[in-house]
């Protein structure tokens, strides 16, 4: 059902203030019309070549919202015409049609009968033409649950690897050589020989010592590898719950309890 909410401002800054917080608000700007008032001057009908005067416009816009209140449109038509600025929005529930009630009462909008624009907006439906502030109709709100199932990321644990360096004492055997240098002095008594003439005169002798000792190096080498990653696997989970909505029922009561009917409006 298709609700109009007709706003009047004594002043354009206002109804422009109201038709930005429904824009705001998440209304859609095709479907807010802004029009001037203090009407006065007259418009050209291009489709006919006549003179019709903004003032005729009103109340046949008025004269088609409340069709089926006189009384109504006359009272709106004469406030639009003194009124500066009129927004007129275009919803499609109740509820939306409340909100910007809400919003042209924040911003002052005129009250037509002496009661807020909440209590009072304009609406029109493509069945009916009401004026909420004039009727005694409850309404019923039928609602149902809809069951909305979405995703999160959660952790649930994981790994962390950490490296260090550790000492530990290690032993090898080797084998090391050392020399020693001897001197044996054997007393002898023998005759000379030429061998001994020859080697009768100065001279040295040298002999080097020599030991080995352990020289100590070392040699890294990799022995392991330690990979790191992740692997993604998707499962199907069963989401269950339940759902709740309004059932409606309608029993119609008439004189003769004995013809009682009970009908059943079941929402689902």
């Amino acid at each position: 059902m298709t609700h109009t909410v007709v706003g009047l401002f004594d002043s354009k800054t206002e109804a422009q203030t109201a038709m930005n917080q429904l824009v705001q608000k998440g209304f859609v700007k095709e479907n807010i019309d802004f029009s001037q008032g203090r009407t006065g001057d007259s418009t050209a009908n291009t489709s006919t070549g006549t003179g019709t005067s903004t003032g005729d416009n009103i109340s046949s816009f008025f004269g088609n919202l409340f069709s089926d209140n006189e009384t109504e449109a006359r009272s709106y038509s004469n406030a639009a015409r003194n009124a500066e600025a009129i927004l007129t929005v275009h919803v499609d529930s109740n509820e939306r049609a409340r909100q910007v009630a809400e919003i042209f009462d924040n911003n002052g909008a005129i009250d037509v009968d002496g009661s807020s624009s909440q209590q009072n907006f304009a609406q029109n439906s493509q069945t009916t033409h009401t004026n909420t502030a004039n009727q005694g109709d409850k309404a019923i709100p039928v609602i149902e649950e809809n069951l909305q199932v979405g995703k999160r990321a959660v952790e649930q644990g994981g790994v962390r690897v950490r490296s260090r360096v550790v000492e530990k004492p290690v032993e090898e055997h080797v084998r090391l050589r050392e020399e020693h240098v001897y001197v044996n002095r054997n007393p002898v008594n023998r005759a000379v020989t030429d061998s001994d003439l020859s080697n009768f005169k100065e001279g040295d002798i040298e002999l080097t010592e020599r030991s080995e000792e352990a020289v100590v190096s070392k040699q890294a080498r990799v022995v392991e590898e330690v990979s790191v990653g992740k692997t993604v696997e998707e499962r199907d989970q069963v989401v269950s719950d339940t759902v709740r909505h309004t059932e409606v029922d309608v029993e119609k009561i008439n004189t003769n309890t004995s013809n009682r009917t009970d009908t059943r409006r079941n929402n689902d």
